[in-house]
């Protein structure tokens, strides 16, 4: 259990108390556990009794090191937001929560298919048990790494929790680990602040966060967020509440833009993956600024509250093959009317996802890649697509013939894998929550290195996550009903005429500004990708794009946005041993700086 930690507080290192007469198993957690320390050493005496996985609920967001005897299991969250990287030197087992650390001890270069296939496909585990580096292996969410002496590594999922919940109880439970994550998270912090958007599932930790003493809760606005009712809805939230102190950071005044900052890549922070907080940098800088400048231990956001309080189109795959076969169909045609568009491509395309495996799925798409036909998109999401196992992206015309293969490659790999058993609603959630958990611990890791402010998502803790996602995904999504769980699980804690809201504000004006803005500096980072250096990549095509989002025509924003990112952390990686590692004195063993 002797593990070396770096950027840790003392606080942020948990450990069980030993047993007696002899310790028989152990627990250790870095980084948000919550748990009191007589619910550490429950988890322990879990373990001890081969519950291991009770160390891996505790109330949080933290890595998990459960001893029995010898063998040892290193876990993540659920989420993704601490995730377990591991390599093999010798017989010897390397393992950290950074895949950039163990990259540059290994001398082990970045794999640029994953890089690619991360924005250019949809609906794949992309990553599965690979990390963003080519011979470093990641323990994939809700997994855990198994070491034993004499034994090979291996790593098994950690059991899953009770499903099935009805709504009435999920409800129940959301609101006592929602009320447990958020009021720990305000008793350990001092000072605390939150994000207060107008939404939803910002307004609810704000609310919750309020309801234990005072809180300064930031709204970011600009001249076209101004336009919409977010604004309306977090200045009624704030009003209504006695202990929060409200502040308000107005980009355009600010004269602050997506995509601002990008032209010294040298001095960019640097991130264990690629981050779109990257693009939003020069906005988080002035959204967060009066947080720090208040003291701020904790700042609150509501991130991954979509993940967890809502479901996917494709859980009406997911219900029908649960048998709830009527129900499903009205769901479509009700889909239809939101989407204004015609109900039977989407019947036709919910018929042929139900009929289909996710291998078959991932196959075809493996041979639509490597075929030889020029890849073609709309350069939008016709209503059905959302309705697919799988499928690509906008991006992918900007791909080589190398590209393509290398993309068509790796998708082979994972159909070869996939289970056939799975549905197609749970296979996206998790996929959607493990990218939003990725882009809340890169946040966090900006935040802390360029403002010294910790970040927290109570909606991505593990028992959260777990108690949401054992309700059925069709209780969560009601056609005509939004975040009906919300509302059932926090009134009256959180303000009736927030959990009543049926808009949602779209930021895609303000993307726009920001490129036509900061045009030549991303220019020149598309003109000098390391994709296209590589031959995956064709630059031409890249910068065209961008020049039409420039001129304001329709333009895959999210696609570009992952582009850009990508290349500065291609840019900015450092690779040099030395830059992570730093021989002990003894000379025997290695440590992290």
């Amino acid at each position: 259990m002797r593990i070396w930690s770096v950027g840790y507080e003392a606080d942020e290192i948990r450990t069980s108390t030993d047993q007696a007469p002899a310790p028989v198993a152990a627990v250790l957690a870095l980084g948000c556990c919550l748990a009191t320390g007589r619910e550490l050493d429950d988890a322990r005496d879990a373990v001890a009794r081969g519950g291991w996985s009770a160390a891996t609920r505790l109330p949080g967001s933290y890595l998990t090191v459960a001893r029995t005897g010898a063998t040892m299991r290193i876990a993540g969250d659920r989420a993704g937001v601490v995730t377990v990287y591991w390599c093999m030197e010798g017989e010897r087992v390397v393992w950290a929560t950074a895949a950039a650390a163990l990259a540059a001890y290994g001398r082990i270069t970045p794999d640029l298919a994953v890089l690619l296939a991360a924005f250019s496909v949809r609906g794949v585990d992309v990553l599965a048990g690979q990390s963003h580096f080519e011979g470093v292996r990641r323990v994939r969410p809700g997994w855990a790494l198994v070491l034993r002496p004499g034994h090979r590594p291996r790593t098994e999922p950690v059991p899953a929790a009770a499903g099935g919940l009805s709504f009435a109880e999920g409800a129940r439970m959301v609101r006592e680990r929602m009320t447990t994550a958020v009021a720990r998270r305000a008793a350990g912090a001092g000072r605390l602040s939150a994000d207060l958007s107008g939404g939803v599932d910002s307004g609810a930790v704000t609310s919750l966060a309020a309801g234990s003493g005072p809180l300064l809760a930031v709204t970011y606005t600009d001249a076209r967020m101004g336009e919409q009712d977010d604004v309306l809805y977090a200045e009624r939230i704030a009003a209504g509440q006695a202990h929060i102190t409200h502040a308000w950071v107005h980009g355009t005044r600010d004269s602050v833009q997506h995509f601002d900052g990008l032209t010294e890549p040298a001095a960019l922070p640097f991130t264990d993956t690629p981050s779109f907080t990257l693009g939003l940098l020069a906005i988080k800088q002035a959204q967060l600024a009066p947080a720090a400048a208040y003291g701020s231990r904790a700042h609150l956001t509501g991130r991954g509250g979509d993940d967890v309080l809502d479901a996917v189109a494709l859980m009406v795959i997911d219900q029908y093959r649960a048998g709830h076969r009527a129900e499903a169909v009205r769901r479509v045609m009700a889909l239809a009317r939101a989407k204004r568009c015609a109900v039977h491509p989407l019947l036709w395309q919910a018929a042929r996802t139900q009929r289909s495996r996710y291998p078959q799925a991932l196959a075809a798409l493996a041979q639509l890649l490597g075929g030889p036909r020029d890849l073609r998109h709309p350069g939008w999401a016709p209503p059905w697509e959302m309705l697919c196992w799988c499928g690509v992206t906008p991006s992918a015309p900007w791909l080589t013939r190398s590209g393509r293969l290398a993309v068509a490659d790796l998708v082979a790999r994972r159909a070869a894998d996939a289970d056939p058993l799975a549905a197609p609603g749970a296979v996206h959630e998790r996929l959607a929550l493990e990218v939003m958990g990725d882009g809340h611990a890169t946040y966090d890791q900006i935040a802390r290195q360029q403002w010294g402010l910790p970040l927290h998502a109570p909606f991505l803790d593990t028992p959260v996550v777990d108690v949401c996602h054992a309700v059925p995904g069709w209780y969560r999504n009601r056609p005509g009903d939004y975040k009906p769980l919300a509302r059932a699980a926090f009134t009256p804690a959180v303000p009736a005429f927030l959990l009543n809201r049926r808009t949602k504000t779209a930021f895609t004006g303000s993307v726009y500004t920001g490129l036509r803005v900061n045009a030549p500096a991303l220019r020149r980072i598309l003109s000098g990708s390391v994709l296209a250096e590589a031959g995956l990549l064709d630059a031409s095509r890249t910068v065209a794009a961008l020049d039409r989002a420039v001129r304001g025509e329709p333009a895959p924003l999210a696609c570009l946005h992952a582009l850009i990112v990508t290349e500065l952390w291609l840019a900015t990686l450092p690779t040099a041993r030395d830059t992570w590692w730093e021989k002990t004195t003894t000379g025997e063993k290695e440590a992290a700086r």
